[in-house]
């Protein structure tokens, strides 16, 4: 069984790393390509084909958690707790525009097609959410990370992911609980109580971190960051925390010691290696034909849902005082769902309603995967989309 197992994750990498040389080929972002083969490779297609396919097993699993874990400690990398305070006036704005616009949209979907108010604040969420995972990848591979436009689309994740933690803890309760707000109150004060004590790392532990990384060996320097890291999140998950959550905070702390360079150079391979992983395992989670039966609901939310997200991050993008080009980039970016998305999926299917339960599961891994195409392929060719949308703010652009 062992070498079966290494056999699978032989073949899934080897398949992961002809993507790479294929998208590299063809000058596309790499991550539909990863996506796009973990469907192929599940037992939803090739399966079903009686041929070899990978499952979905503990390695593949963790890997993916791994991935998410490690794409937002890099993010928070990039956004120290000094920089995310003189920030919150416009990101509480960018913020509230965001959930403002998305979240109804998602609401009034989700109630239309189910007449059920926990499964329309279900969609609600899944909708609103955007993937911080895949955005921090795409812009690290445009190299939109030092950009002006890089500020309001990492301001909006911050507010998402901090909104999100809560969110997950009252769904969760609520769902879990059988419509019990009263549930919802003790893991929403836990998440919150964690959250702080984690600013509080963040605020004061800037010593700690700074001689927890003082070591001359590059593998103890990897293993001591690697091992913070994971543990934080780990403990943050079992607490009913988010752990993309805990990780950006980890990584907001270890951006204010004088290790940043070393840690984004050593941990890149890192990085890549296990968010490689994590965009092939929604596509190894994804049938094909449970999305069919919710084909009608999933094309309504893409035609609805992208132009609103469009609106909010053009719209964030000038309260940041950024040119037209810029915020349409903003936009753009903002497009791709992911991660989260599917961690409310999970939750949705432990719903007492088997149509909430079966329902919105299917349409999640469907939107994800369409989303998270839609959103990286629109980044990369935002030039394009920039000459589709006419300049009608009546604002002065400066030259970009």
């Amino acid at each position: 069984m062992a070498d079966t197992l290494l056999l699978e994750v032989g073949a899934m990498l080897a398949v992961v790393a002809l993507c790479g040389l294929l998208a590299r080929r063809v000058g596309l972002s790499v991550i539909p390509f990863y996506i796009v083969a973990g469907i192929v490779c599940s037992p939803f297609v090739v399966g079903r084909l009686g041929l070899p396919y990978v499952q979905e097993t503990e390695f593949v699993t963790i890997g993916a958690e791994l991935g998410i874990v490690f794409l937002l400690f890099f993010l928070g990398l990039e956004f120290n707790l000094d920089r995310l305070l003189e920030s919150r006036e416009r990101i509480s704005a960018v913020g509230l525009i965001d959930l403002g616009i998305n979240f109804p949209v998602g609401f009034a979907l989700g109630y239309l097609f189910f007449q059920d108010f926990v499964a329309a604040t279900l969609m609600a969420g899944i909708i609103y959410i955007s993937s911080s995972a895949i955005i921090t990848k795409s812009l690290l591979d445009l190299g939109w990370i030092a950009n002006e436009e890089a500020d309001p689309m990492l301001g909006t994740l911050v507010f998402e992911d901090l909104f999100i933690a809560v969110y997950l803890a009252v769904i969760s309760a609520v769902v879990l609980g059988g419509g019990d707000l009263a549930e919802a109150v003790r893991p929403v004060g836990i998440a919150v109580g964690f959250i702080l004590v984690l600013l509080l790392l963040v605020q004061f532990g800037n010593a700690l971190f700074e001689r927890a990384l003082d070591t001359g060996s590059r593998e103890f320097f990897v293993l001591r960051a690697v091992g913070i890291t994971v543990v934080v999140a780990g403990a943050a998950l079992a607490v009913g925390v988010s752990e993309a959550v805990a990780a950006f905070f980890v990584g907001m702390a270890f951006s204010s010691t004088s290790h940043v360079h070393d840690l984004e150079t050593r941990l890149e391979p890192v990085r890549d290696l296990f968010a490689a992983v994590f965009f092939f395992w929604i596509g190894l989670i994804t049938d094909p034909l449970l999305i069919g039966g919710v084909a009608g609901l999933l094309a309504a939310a893409v035609v609805i849902s992208t132009p609103s997200k469009l609106l909010s991050g053009y719209w964030s993008g000038r309260i940041y005082e950024l040119s037209h080009t810029r915020s349409v980039r903003v936009g753009a970016g903002m497009v791709t769902r992911g991660e989260f998305s599917l961690i409310i999926a999970t939750v949705a299917a432990a719903s007492a309603d088997p149509v909430v339960a079966e329902t919105v599961p299917a349409f999640a891994v469907g939107y994800v995967l369409a989303m998270s195409i839609l959103g990286t392929v629109l980044m990369q060719y935002s030039g394009v989309l920039d000459g589709l949308i006419p300049d009608r703010t009546g604002q002065p652009t400066p030259t970009d």
